[in-house]
């Protein structure tokens, strides 16, 4: 009869509470009470149709209530395409998983730095790079949130590729509180002095951001100013063998863009890996 060691008991745990956890954040295990935005209306991004409807969303949840838009679809949200109404996160499990994955394989690999997310949301993927590090036991590093809190800024003129962007409209339902943030890591238990907020419009706080090394950095800003910004403030301090992700390059052609552009500019050219229809990552491999 074979007898699991104690080391090998605890990563058996480990392994499945990390399930259980990006079950409960994409609510794959327990689906939205109120029914999420649906994939159909994000295709319609910028609609103004459509900005109504969020408008309502959003003034009826100040009464604890909400307006239905679609029905529960599990491979939609397993994908990450939808706009969850409870969920912390939407970026589906494939992208979650990646998450853990490159976490993972930097404690392992013991490659030094914190981790980071530029686009927050609710809040989720950071939620489970916490608790990545509390499982292995890693009380090193911090998981840092930079986010505006207020949803998208507006075109700032910097950037062509965002002059006819209209992700600042939905600010009902991309602009979530940093109280609301940290309320979410409290219900995991995960809200330490290990979890650092970065709070204001990327290009303000970026430049000057006090975090010394990285080794996971993940961008979710979706527009080519928030995603340049961070990968030319933050991307020299990722370590050799950490990990950028991308969430929005497969989806949204001003993200891919930003990314293209600033790979060639600085000669990146570590491959891109394809997580999902719209996440990608690559491993920085030389300095």
């Amino acid at each position: 009869m074979h007898v699991e060691s104690p080391v090998q008991h605890q990563a058996v745990q480990g392994d499945a509470y990390l399930h259980l956890l990006k079950g409960v954040l994409t609510r794959t295990l327990m689906p939205d009470r109120f029914r999420p935005i649906s994939a159909a209306s994000l295709k319609a991004r910028g609609n103004p149709a459509w900005i109504p409807v969020g408008m309502v969303q959003a003034a009826l949840a100040k009464l604890h209530l909400c307006l239905c838009v679609t029905r529960w679809d599990d491979e939609v949200r397993r994908q990450g395409r939808d706009w969850p109404s409870e969920a912390e996160t939407m970026i589906g499990m494939e992208r979650l998983n990646n998450v853990e994955y490159c976490v993972r394989e930097v404690l392992r690999n013991n490659v030094p730095g914190d981790l980071m997310e530029t686009g927050v949301w609710r809040g989720g993927s950071c939620i489970l790079m916490r608790a990545i590090l509390r499982t292995f036991g890693d009380e090193s590093r911090s998981v840092w949130l930079a986010d505006s809190f207020q949803g998208l800024p507006k075109p700032d003129g910097r950037y062509s590729e965002d002059s006819g962007s209209k992700w600042y409209k939905f600010k009902d339902q991309l602009g979530v509180s940093i109280d609301e943030v940290k309320r979410n890591f409290e219900r995991y238990g995960l809200l330490d002095d290990r979890v650092q907020f970065l709070p204001g419009w990327f290009c303000d706080t970026l430049p000057t951001a006090p975090v010394e090394r990285l080794s996971v950095l993940r961008l979710d800003g979706d527009m080519y100013s928030s995603t340049m910004d961070a990968l030319l403030n933050l991307y020299p301090k990722l370590s050799v063998g950490g990990y950028l992700l991308v969430d929005d390059y497969g989806d949204l052609g001003e993200c891919r863009q930003a990314v293209t552009d600033f790979r060639t500019r600085y000669g990146v050219d570590e491959p891109i890996i394809k997580v999902d229809w719209t996440g990608v990552y690559w491993q920085k491999l030389k300095p």
